[in-house]
């Protein structure tokens, strides 16, 4: 299990990273994988607007991207990359009235249930994720 911490385009720097990949560990294994390699990248709502157009042809801003690279199948090892707006987050954060840090970890575990299958494209599979995502923050919450 190797979870990295990247930055593209941005200075943005997660705190408690040995907590959150410990953290995320234990999401992994509650919905039945293992955590593999996962890398995040931290960048500018410019560049994920730029690969969001480049990859997936949609024109939008948006706080995640995720490449998955799992073998959900075979070793049950989820690993992918992990690319995070940073600045769309902040935007969230205010919109929600959540702060910048609960409003990252929302989207850092909200990356990690893609790797493990959850999706979030119909109001139904959109509602599981937002459930998953309260349920897995409070996992935080019970380490601090």
């Amino acid at each position: 299990m190797a979870v990295r911490y990247y930055t593209d385009d941005c200075n943005y720097r997660l705190p408690q990273k040995k907590l959150t990949t410990e953290w995320l560990c234990e999401v992994a294994n509650a919905e039945g994988y293992a955590l593999g390699e996962v890398s995040y990248i931290f960048c500018s709502a410019a560049r994920l607007l730029e690969m969001n157009r480049q990859y997936l042809g949609h024109d939008y801003y948006t706080d995640v991207i995720t490449f998955d690279y799992s073998d959900r199948r075979g070793t049950h090892t989820i690993a992918g990359d992990i690319f995070i707006d940073v600045e769309t987050v902040a935007d969230n954060a205010r919109q929600y009235g959540a702060t910048r840090l609960q409003e990252m970890r929302r989207v850092v575990v909200h990356g990690v249930l893609h790797l493990c299958g959850q999706g979030d494209k119909t109001p139904r599979t959109n509602a599981q994720m937002h459930r998953k995502e309260d349920k897995y923050l409070k996992f935080w919450e019970n380490r601090e």
